[in-house]
């Protein structure tokens, strides 16, 4: 039991910090858009008229709402480590230095699981966007190439999303500053994009679209915020980048803030301009936004924002990436990954094999997994992390109260065990099959763990180390 729940030293975290390995080029703007750039994509983009349409109607901004507030109370927690301890890892990381090895080998294992089957399905999400685009050209791609197999679509392979993930793949893996001009780039055109689709759609708001605003009930905003968290998957990646950040203490915590409240608003507004164009029982269709400014005879903005779409879920590609490669990297640090994955390249300063490797097992699983029902592990992952994350900062105040911070989480232990007791509640009204897929997975990293990461971590080569010298 000690081993299993042995915990790293933060003074050896903080320490780590300061390595030269990876290198520090992210400002404040960078690591805003970073999070933007993952958060606003298929939230927008895709989710938005489904989830109204079948669960939420115009009460959606309630969903959204709802589920802001619970990753809010989160940020806080997230903002008060990133702060204190900049180290690479996100939750994996911070769990580790408060709740033990195991623990955090099985939130990090539930990570991994997160971002890639994310990478995945946003890719799934890209390429229909794609290939609508191309189709208004008369292109088409072949039907056996077009969509993966198990869709319905008759598809062998989807082609699309596999080389979009590793076009990303290839610009991630050749530096973390390359990989952020190209993001701010497409961020700040696609914040362009939705703004046009607000000032464009709010002249054809018809308030009586609002009515019934609430037409699945309470039950029913509750299940779309657990839904919605989908979403909002993005504030959590700028953790990751804590190592690359410069001054780190001051622009973590500002930079999972903001982005989250840039985000929360534009999904409000969004969602309140689309149901008001549109009928919400009209909108269960994979491009909402598009549809909505069709629907008012606005085909040629349309077409702009069928572009925007596609611009915009690119970002978000890029951010999972990103953050799926820092995790392993840091977990494989620690010896509880083969260390192929923490092997830094010496000319581009990033986990060059790891980056390749991730990629194309996403690639693989975008061109060849119908995602619809593993995609509801994001959710799982999410609010698994939210909720651990919770708990980890109550046990740091306890444990290292003295530890300097540049932001602290408000009414300790009280908002921590709100945001726990949200998450929980939420993750509840996902489907029973999720759980099931959440319990075996977990199952199957408490078996890597005990056949490998035990024998293997840094931590388990000190304490032998240490009793060997005991001994002799």
């Amino acid at each position: 039991m000690d081993k299993i729940f042995r915990k790293k030293s933060i003074a050896d975290l903080i320490a780590q910090s300061h390595n030269k390995e990876l290198k520090r080029a992210l400002s404040l703007l960078d690591l805003i858009l970073l999070g933007v750039g993952c958060i606003v994509g298929t939230g927008i983009f895709v989710i938005t008229g489904v989830i109204a349409a079948k669960s939420a109607g115009p009460a959606i901004i309630l969903s959204f709402i709802l589920a802001g507030i619970a990753c809010a109370l989160a940020a806080f927690c997230y903002a008060e480590f990133s702060s204190s301890i900049p180290v690479s890892g996100s939750v994996y990381t911070y769990t580790y230095a408060t709740m033990g090895e195991l623990i955090a080998f099985l939130i990090g294992w539930d990570l991994m699981l997160e971002y890639i089957i994310a990478l995945a399905a946003v890719a799934t999400g890209w390429s229909a966007y794609f290939q609508s685009l191309i189709a208004g050209f008369n292109l088409h791609v072949p039907a056996i190439l077009a969509s993966a197999p198990g869709s319905g679509q008759g598809g062998v392979v989807n082609l699309p999303a596999m080389i979009i993930i590793l076009l990303i793949t290839a610009l991630v893996s050749k530096g973390v500053k390359e990989s952020t001009r190209f993001n701010n780039v497409i961020v700040l055109l696609k914040i362009g994009i939705v703004l046009l689709f607000i000032f464009t759609g709010i002249k054809y708001v018809k308030p009586e679209n609002w009515t019934p605003f609430m037409p699945f009930g309470l039950d029913g905003v509750v299940t779309s915020a657990a839904t919605v968290f989908f979403a909002y998957i993005g504030f959590d990646v700028i953790a990751n980048a804590s190592e690359e950040v410069k001054r780190p203490q001051r622009n973590m915590p500002i930079g999972i803030v903001a982005s989250l409240a840039i985000c929360t608003f534009l999904y409000v507004v969004v969602s309140l301009v689309l149901t008001g164009m549109v009928p919400y029982t009209k909108l269960n269709v994979g491009d909402p936004v598009s549809f909505a400014l069709n629907f008012v005879g606005q085909n040629s903005i349309a077409g702009i924002i069928s572009v925007g779409a596609i611009i915009g879920i690119t970002t978000v590609l890029l951010a999972l990436l990103y953050s799926q490669i820092r995790l392993t990297y840091a977990m494989s640090r620690d010896g509880l990954l083969p260390k192929v994955f923490a092997k830094v390249h010496p000319k581009f300063q990033t986990p060059f094999k790891n980056t390749w490797l991730t990629g194309f097992i996403a690639a693989g699983i975008a061109g060849f997994v119908d995602l619809t029902t593993l995609a509801h592990l994001v959710n799982m992952g999410t609010l698994a992390a939210f909720t651990l994350i919770s708990i980890a900062v109550i046990v740091l105040r306890k444990k290292q109260p003295e530890l300097k911070a540049a932001f602290r989480v408000p009414l300790v232990p009280v908002l921590p065990v709100v945001s726990a007791l949200l998450c929980i509640y939420l993750s509840l009204s996902l489907p029973a099959i999720t759980w099931i897929c959440f319990v075996i997975w977990i199952a199957a990293g408490t078996i890597l763990y005990v056949s490998y990461s035990r024998k293997h971590s840094n931590l388990n080569q000190e304490f032998d180390g240490s009793q060997g010298e005991k001994t002799s």
